[in-house]
C-alpha cells in the first residue's frame, strides 16, 4: 500500500493546482447533493406542518424552492467542472508518468534491455498506468471528497439538529463503509491479482499469435497457441467474475450501511420531535442527510474490485520511476583527438570472465576491427566502449572520459551501435532514416542510401516514399541491415561502433558498403565485430577476442 500511496502523491504534485480545483468541486457535488435533498425534505415537511396549522398564507415558499432550483443546477455545473479538471488533469500527470517509464526502461542495462519482450513490456505499462489512473479518479479524491463532505455534514447537523444525529451519521458513514472496504480489499486480493495476470499473459499470447502465425501455421501449432491464449482470457474472466460477485456483496452491504443510518437518524429525530426538542421539519433533514450521504460512499464498491490491480501496479512502477532520476553529467571535451581506449578490460558474466583481458584504441579515421570466435564477447567490447556496460577490471575511456560518466544523451549525440538486430519502424524508408536526423533533406537521405548500395534497389519500389511493416517487413535481412547502416550515416558520429555490418550481403556488396560506410564518415573511429573478410580488409589494425 506504500507503493500505492507513494505514486497517487507523485501524481498529486505534477498537476497539484487542476487536482485541488477538482478536489474541491467534487466536495462541492456532494455537499450540494445533500443540501438539496434535505433542503427539499425540510421543504415539503414544512410547508404542510405550515398548511395544517393554518399559516399557509404566511409561509414563504419562494426563497426555499429558488435554492432548491439554484442547488440542482449548481451541483449538475459542479459535477461537470469537476470532471474536465481530474479526468484532463489525470490524462497529463499519466502521460507524464508514461514518459518517466520508458526513460527509466533506457537507463536499464543494455543486457537487460535486450532480455525485454517489447509487446508485454508495452502492455504492462499500459495496464499499469491505467491502474493509477483508476486509482486517483475511484479511489483517492473520491474518498478524500466524501470524507471531507461526511465529516463537514456531521459536524454541521450536531450543530444544526442534535449532536445524536451528527453522531449517528458521521460514526455510520466513516467508521463502517472504511472496515467494509477493509474486509473486501483483503478478499479481492487474490482474484484481482489472478485477474491482472491472466490479462497480461492474454494480451503477450495474443500479440505473439499475430505476430509468429506464420511460423505456427508451418509447424502446425497455431491452433495449440490459440488455445493457450483463449486459455489466458477465460482465466481473467473467471477471475472478474469472482471480483463481481465480491463487488455486488459490497454494495449491498453498503446498501444495508446507508439504510442502517438512515434508520438511526429516522428513529433519533422521532425520539426528539416526542420530546420536543426539535421540530418535524428539522428532523427531517437529518434523514434526507443520511439518504444524500449514500453518494459519498458509493465508490468504496468500484475500488473495491481494483484495489489489488492498482496495488501490484504501484508495486512494480515505483521502482521503475526511482531510476528516472536526473544523471550527473561529465562535459565532454570540445575538440580532442582521442576516439576510444581500452586498457586491460574484461567483462564477468556470473561470476566468471568472459574473455581475457583486451587492450586497444581507436582514434579518428581508423578501423578497428575485432575478431575471434562466436560467443568470444565481441559484441560485448562493443557495449564497454560506450558505456552501456561496465568493465569488471581495466580502464575504459570514451573520448577522453570515462564513459559511465557521461549521461545516454551525451553518448548518443557522439557515438552510434549498429547491432546485430535491426530496428526498424512501421513507416516509410525516409521516416526510419530520420530518426537519425529529422531535419535531413531528401538528398542527404539518398546519399547515405547510395553509400550502403540500397539506392539502386529502393528507386523502383517506391524510393523513399516505400512503407515498411513491423520490425522492417517488406525488406530482406541484407536490405535492413544496409537501412540501418544508412541511418548511422546520417548521424555523423565521432564512434562508430558495427557489429557484423555486412551480414547477409554477398562479398563484392559487403567491400562496397564497408567503403561506403569509411567514405561518408571519414573523420569517424570505427570500431567492428567481424568475421568476413570484406569487414576485415579495410582495418589499421585487427583485435583477436579471445576466450578467458
Amino acid at each position: 500500500m506504500k507503493d500505492l500511496v507513494a505514486l497517487i502523491f507523485t501524481v498529486l504534485k505534477a498537476e497539484r493546482g487542476a487536482l485541488l480545483r477538482g478536489g474541491v468541486l467534487a466536495i462541492t457535488v456532494l455537499a450540494m447533493g445533500v443540501a438539496l435533498l434535505a433542503l427539499s425534505g425540510w421543504f415539503i415537511l414544512a410547508t404542510a406542518a405550515a398548511g395544517m396549522a393554518g399559516l399557509g398564507v404566511l409561509f414563504n415558499v419562494f426563497a426555499p424552492s429558488a435554492m432548491v432550483r439554484f442547488l440542482a443546477l449548481g451541483r449538475t455545473a459542479a459535477r461537470y467542472g469537476e470532471r474536465v479538471l481530474t479526468h484532463d488533469a489525470t490524462l497529463r500527470a499519466v502521460s507524464g508518468l508514461r514518459v518517466s517509464l520508458l526513460r527509466g526502461l533506457l537507463r536499464r542495462p543494455h543486457r537487460a534491455l535486450e532480455r525485454l519482450r517489447a509487446a508485454s513490456e508495452l502492455n504492462r505499462i499500459t495496464a499499469d498506468t491505467e491502474a493509477l489512473d483508476g486509482a486517483l479518479l475511484r479511489l483517492f479524491l473520491p474518498a478524500l471528497a466524501g470524507g471531507i463532505t461526511i465529516l463537514s455534514v456531521s459536524l454541521l447537523l450536531w450543530w444544526l439538529v442534535a449532536p445524536v444525529v451528527g453522531a449517528i451519521i458521521g460514526l455510520g458513514y466513516l467508521v463502517l463503509p472504511t472496515a467494509i472496504f477493509l474486509l473486501g480489499q483483503r478478499i479481492a486480493r487474490r482474484p484481482a491479482r489472478r485477474a491482472e495476470a491472466a490479462l497480461q499473459a492474454g494480451r503477450s499470447r495474443m500479440v505473439d499469435l499475430v505476430s509468429g502465425r506464420e511460423d505456427l501455421a508451418v509447424y502446425g501449432q497455431l491452433a495449440v497457441a490459440r488455445a493457450r491464449t483463449a486459455a489466458a482470457f477465460d482465466r481473467a474472466a473467471q477471475a472478474r467474475d469472482q471480483l463481481e460477485r465480491i463487488e455486488r456483496h459490497t454494495g449491498m452491504m453498503l446498501d444495508m450501511v446507508s439504510a442502517l443510518v438512515t434508520t438511526g437518524c429516522l428513529l433519533a429525530g422521532i425520539t426528539l420531535v416526542q420530546a420536543g426538542r426539535i421540530q418535524v421539519a428539522a428532523a427531517a433533514v437529518g434523514v434526507f442527510a443520511a439518504l444524500a450521504l449514500a453518494e459519498a460512499v458509493a465508490p468504496v464498491r468500484r475500488a473495491l474490485a481494483e484495489i489489488g490491480r492498482m496495488r501490484q501496479a504501484a508495486r512494480r512502477l515505483r521502482p521503475a520511476l526511482r531510476g528516472d532520476a536526473p544523471e550527473a553529467e561529465t562535459a565532454l571535451p570540445g575538440d580532442v583527438a582521442e576516439g576510444v581506449e581500452l586498457r586491460g578490460v574484461t567483462f564477468e558474466a556470473a561470476g566468471m570472465p568472459l574473455f581475457a583481458p583486451v587492450s586497444l584504441s581507436v582514434r579518428p579515421g581508423e578501423t578497428v576491427v575485432l575478431e575471434g570466435a562466436s560467443g568470444c564477447g565481441k559484441s560485448t567490447v562493443l557495449l564497454l566502449a560506450i558505456g552501456a556496460l561496465t568493465a569488471a577490471r581495466g580502464r575504459v575511456r570514451l573520448f577522453g572520459v570515462d564513459p559511465v560518466q557521461l549521461s545516454v544523451a551525451q553518448v548518443t549525440q557522439q557515438c552510434v551501435l549498429v547491432t546485430q538486430r535491426a530496428a526498424l519502424i512501421a513507416d516509410t524508408v525516409a521516416a526510419n532514416l530520420r530518426l537519425a536526423a529529422p531535419a535531413a533533406s531528401d538528398a542527404a537521405l539518398w546519399a547515405a542510401l547510395e553509400a550502403v548500395c540500397l539506392a539502386d534497389t529502393l528507386r523502383p519500389r517506391g524510393g523513399l516514399a516505400l512503407r515498411l511493416g513491423p520490425r522492417g517487413a517488406g525488406l530482406s535481412g541484407g536490405e535492413a541491415r544496409r537501412l540501418v547502416l544508412a541511418r548511422a550515416i546520417l548521424r555523423s558520429p565521432r564512434l562508430l561502433l558495427l557489429d557484423e555490418p555486412t551480414e547477409g550481403l554477398d562479398a563484392a556488396t559487403a567491400r562496397e558498403v564497408m567503403r561506403g560506410v569509411r567514405q561518408s564518415c571519414p573523420d569517424a573511429a570505427l570500431l567492428v565485430a567481424a568475421h568476413r573478410a570484406a569487414e576485415r580488409e579495410q582495418a589499421d589494425r585487427c583485435v583477436r577476442i579471445r576466450r578467458a
